[in-house]
């Protein structure tokens, strides 16, 4: 909205330096600001209001240290996600259709957690939303992005193709397993954000970390320069997915102010999902979604150390007739804390993990 007011301003009236208004960069910073200080000045209140209300149940086979937390207030994720939706909506343009395709990921499976939360919180329910009504909204967002992408002729450049890391020309075409495509990266990412929601910082910190990389590549495939010298796609209006990008990011550091150890508040399902599916829109998006594994590595290795664990449990008991794991407990952080790590240190150390990942898929641009 203030986009399109101050360049209506700089059109009508010339006034000088109103022109950076125009720039990428300028707005990306102007979305962050945003973002972060709605979080900073929101959050204490937002958190008052929460405490007492809105209390996370803690899992009674979670880890003795874990258990601490049952009086912190969870559905935090409504912050970041006004945070988000208030910045893009401020400074980001939205006749492109990349813009709202990504906050409406963002709302919707933002919604789905939401549910979830409410009934676990609120309603009491054990478990909460079943897994099968969060499988069939993750699936409908797939479809749904899948679809418009393939019918809308702003997509039609590159269509269901897209590039493989590490090498320099060489591309994908999913075809008509494109779809399908679409639905499993977004299911996948989304719940492994959740997966990784278990510690202070943990989740809002490497998503944090996550996104402002993929802001960085949309910013380079956004430019014809850019994306020539580097062999990556050209994504017409990829400039405005930096601009969201740097929203999200921000959105998680404020969030982060509040989330660090000892944390106030969590940001529960609704914003696990809501960060995950964001993440996982983008990368679909700049035609990164096979870097993932690369670059939310720490997201993968999550999700890996629970399906290993359940598979060997399975396997091991059909085997031997009784279930064995391989890790103390997963997902993988809690196997860490089972084995006397700090938790400060896990979530710190899962960072700088992070980061290794971040600087190992800009790796693969020079590699090309």
């Amino acid at each position: 909205m203030l986009y399109y007011l101050l360049k209506y301003l700089n059109d009508v009236f010339d006034p000088p330096g109103l022109g950076v208004i125009e720039f990428i960069t300028f707005r990306a910073s102007a979305a962050a600001v945003t973002a972060l200080l709605i979080c900073l000045i929101a959050g204490p209140g937002f958190i008052r209001y929460l405490k007492g209300r809105i209390i996370e149940p803690v899992k009674e086979e979670a880890p003795p240290e874990h258990r601490k937390k049952k009086e912190l207030p969870t559905m935090g994720g409504i912050m970041i996600i006004f945070a988000i939706e208030v910045s893009v909506f401020l400074w980001a343009r939205f006749d492109d259709p990349h813009v709202w395709l990504i906050m409406l990921a963002v709302f919707w499976m933002g919604l789905i957690g939401f549910l979830d939360d409410y009934m676990k919180v609120i309603m009491k329910v054990k478990g909460g939303l079943p897994p099968r009504y969060k499988l069939i909204g993750q699936i409908a967002l797939g479809l749904f992005i899948g679809l418009y992408t393939w019918f809308d002729p702003a997509f039609s450049v590159l269509l269901s193709t897209t590039t493989v890391p590490f090498f320099k020309n060489l591309t994908i075409d999913y075809g008509i397993f494109y779809i399908p495509v679409v639905i499993f990266i977004i299911t996948a990412v989304s719940n492994a954000v959740n997966l990784t929601d278990g510690l202070d910082g943990l989740a809002s910190g490497s998503s944090a970390i996550v996104v402002f990389a993929l802001g960085g590549f949309a910013y380079l495939a956004g430019n014809t320069v850019y994306a020539s010298y580097l062999k990556i796609p050209f994504i017409p209006g990829g400039g405005e997915i930096a601009v969201v990008s740097m929203a999200i990011v921000m959105a998680c550091v404020g969030f982060l102010w509040f989330n660090s150890n000892p944390a106030e508040v969590i940001m529960g399902d609704t914003g696990s999902l809501a960060l995950g599916s964001a993440i996982a829109v983008i990368s679909l998006l700049i035609k990164q979604e096979l870097l993932l594994p690369v670059l939310a590595g720490i997201f993968f290795l999550e999700t890996l150390s629970v399906s290993l664990q359940v598979l060997w449990f399975k396997y091991t008991k059909m085997r031997f007739g009784q279930g064995r794991r391989i890790f103390l407990m997963a997902p993988l952080h809690h196997h860490f804390q089972l084995k006397g790590w700090p938790e400060q240190k896990i979530v710190i150390r899962f960072w700088i993990v992070t980061i290794l990942f971040f600087l190992a898929s800009l790796m693969t641009l020079k590699l090309r």
